[in-house]
């Protein structure tokens, strides 16, 4: 069973977290995911949940007032 690549087209890296905006995965992992085996795959996958878990309230929050 091949492990599918969590890409979204969305190919833009965050110049403050150094994370893919769509995939949340940086670009060693990005590039390394094609040659990685099924055990690393996973590993990089674990890592992207954790971030979308971090990133997800920073996103939904409204600038403070002044």
């Amino acid at each position: 069973m091949s492990i599918q690549s969590p890409c979204t087209s969305v190919c833009r890296i965050d110049p403050a977290s150094g994370y893919c905006e769509g995939c949340f995965r940086s670009i060693p992992e990005i590039t390394d995911w094609s040659r990685a085996d099924d055990a690393r795959k996973r590993e990089i996958l674990a890592e992207v949940a954790r971030r979308k878990t971090t990133a997800q309230p920073a996103a939904g929050r409204q600038p403070a007032r002044a």
